[in-house]
């Protein structure tokens, strides 16, 4: 028996994926020391494996995404939720750096690139007419960012009570859930996309002649590094600086739960003001709460309120960015121009969980990373001011892109 596909199952059931596949996702951190001292690792190794993970996952994305948007999200998904699953399973056995490359970097990163935002929005933006479009997105990324809070406590408590490798089997086995969601994402070729017709490569050549496309790429680049930074050594920053375990944990999860309100805020408020002027908020936002979080004494207070600020502005970006690429270039090979905007976002943290760990080694400390991510949100904050967000209108026709 097939689902019936209609705006509201594909809003839930991607909106499921996403809760699943970011929500492990967002608790790697926590993994960090514990799986490097039992195996004797320096943090660099775990830091190069989710440096890995990210920038495959932003690799592969593009590709997803025309699978995505040629022959529908659903068999995606499917392969993406497998995949995932089989990369947790086996990294929760990984005794070599090689099999933790193999496992959590490219399996885990071929199955993020199937189960999170291009290919899940892709869908919604199909089926979402388009004043409602960023609204949706928006709800979707808040119950993103309530997959973090719910599932990073949970990873913790298995963590301390049975194991990092145990919680790994446990978090294979949710991430394998994903699966049965799939089903309410199968869709036609094309499906709900309208407009002019376009082939991938004429699509790939509009994108690259448009400047707005182009600063959507660096500004991404920035989030990529802060999110990832942030994600993987947080917990470990705290636990240098003397605070414990827990502190960490609660700081992510904060960060997870206010975002559920930053994510639906940013979806509010982008479906009615320019979507280009609150991503500089945020980007500026974003460097204001690291430069208190290096000036500032670091108390469980302020690492509990960090969480809290920064959770405000996490992944507001994700809809109010494929809400700028939707309503400039439309929604027919949405998946595909979000993923090529996305690989950017995956370098930016390949490089942020990558030299989080490799400055940590050399210099003890994370502080230059730090004022890294702060002078990058000023960057982005500055980048996104001239981007034109206004739809295309196309020769053929004068058919707006957004129809």
């Amino acid at each position: 028996m097939r689902l019936r596909v209609t705006p509201g199952t594909v809003l839930v059931f991607g909106s499921l994926v996403l809760f699943l596949a970011l929500g492990i996702r967002h608790g790697f951190g926590l993994f960090l020391q514990p799986m490097s001292m039992d195996r004797g690792w320096g943090r660099e190794v775990f830091s190069f494996a989710i440096a890995a993970q990210n920038l495959i996952w932003g690799f592969a994305q593009p590709f997803s995404g025309m699978v995505a948007d040629r022959f529908g999200a659903g068999r995606v998904v499917l392969a993406g939720a497998l995949l995932y699953a089989a990369g947790l399973w086996l990294m929760s056995s990984a005794a070599t750096p090689g099999e933790l490359y193999l496992s959590a970097g490219v399996l885990v990163g071929l199955g993020l690139s199937g189960t999170t935002f291009s290919i899940v929005y892709g869908v919604i933006g199909r089926h979402t007419s388009p004043e409602k479009r960023t609204m949706a997105l928006g709800v979707a990324s808040a119950v993103a960012s309530f997959g973090q809070f719910a599932l990073l406590p949970g990873s913790q408590a298995l963590i301390s009570a049975s194991g990092w490798a145990f919680a790994l089997v446990v978090l294979a086995v949710a991430a394998f859930l994903m699966a049965p969601f799939s089903v309410a994402l199968m869709e036609r070729p094309h499906a709900g996309a309208q407009g002019p017709r376009q082939t991938i490569g004429e699509a790939l050549a509009e994108a690259r002649a448009q400047k707005s496309f182009w600063l959507l790429i660096a500004g991404y680049f920035v989030c990529g590094f802060q999110v990832v930074f942030i994600g993987s050594h947080l917990p470990s920053y705290f636990l240098d600086r003397g605070l414990t375990a827990r502190d960490g944990m609660l700081a992510l999860a904060l960060i997870g739960l206010f975002n559920v309100f930053g994510s639906f805020a940013a979806g509010w408020f982008g479906s009615r003001y320019l979507k280009k002027n609150l991503l500089s908020l945020l980007y500026f936002s974003r460097a204001v709460v690291i430069v208190a979080l290096m000036a500032l004494p670091l108390t469980t207070f302020t690492a509990l309120a960090f969480g809290v600020l920064m959770g405000f502005l996490w992944l507001g970006t994700v809809p109010l960015t494929n809400g700028v690429i939707a309503q400039i270039f439309g929604v027919r090979h949405l998946a595909m121009l979000s993923g090529f905007v996305f690989f950017s976002h995956q370098f930016g943290s390949f490089l942020g969980a990558w030299i989080g760990g490799w400055l940590f080694d050399r210099t003890g400390s994370y502080d230059v990373a730090w004022v890294i991510a702060a002078a990058l949100g000023v960057i982005a904050g500055l980048v996104h001011l001239p981007i034109d967000e206004r739809p295309l209108v196309r020769r053929q026709g004068a058919i707006s892109s957004t129809t």
